[in-house]
């Protein structure tokens, strides 16, 4: 969960497309999906469902030393700069830090919306993967379905529970060891 940060050389090209995104103005979130760059304005109901998950796992955050929020995941040495609706991260990275790799991560969590659904279905899940991300909750709410990824290897996800209809619990592993409501999802 430590890795170190990336360092860009001045001439990079992913130092300059990643520094442009961050930059921005006009839109509060901006991704760069497999180099192309992605503002994010995600609906209420998708809102409300990345609020009902934090608020299920905020009890057992203070214990873990951990929090939960979007903040900015660089997967450094790509063309890729995600910002997932919800990641738990130790708190002592979170002080004062810019961008963290998924691989920092306890958790990341996406919440399809019909506009990029199969981007948070496919391709999100193959690089949170790649880039070490142990646990990757899939909120699919097109198909009303729950899935929960984790043991991450090159080629993907090697264990896969769901997917689950909406309704049914989802139990996550240690450390978190709570089940989840999806039943208000």
């Amino acid at each position: 969960m430590n890795a170190p940060a990336h360092v860009y050389a001045p001439d990079d090209p992913e130092t300059a497309l990643k520094y442009a995104v961050q930059r921005i103005r006009g839109f509060d979130r901006v991704q760069v999906i497999e180099g192309l760059i992605e503002p994010l304005s995600p609906s209420w109901d998708h809102e409300r469902t990345a609020a009902k998950l934090r608020q299920q796992l905020t009890p057992v955050l203070p214990a873990l030393g951990c929090m939960a929020g979007s903040g900015d995941l660089d997967l450094t040495g790509s063309p890729n700069w995600f910002v997932p609706d919800l990641a738990v991260v130790p708190r002592e990275l979170a002080k004062g830090g810019g961008a963290l790799v998924p691989g920092q991560t306890l958790l990341i969590v996406e919440v399809t919306s019909d506009s990029n659904g199969d981007t948070d279905r496919i391709v999100k899940r193959r690089r949170y993967a790649e880039y070490g991300a142990p646990l990757f909750l899939l909120v699919d709410r097109q198909q009303r379905t729950c899935t929960l990824f984790s043991a991450p290897g090159d080629f993907g996800y090697t264990k896969v529970d769901g997917p689950h209809p909406f309704g049914t619990p989802l139990p996550l592993p240690e450390p978190f060891g709570l089940e989840l409501d999806t039943s208000d999802f």
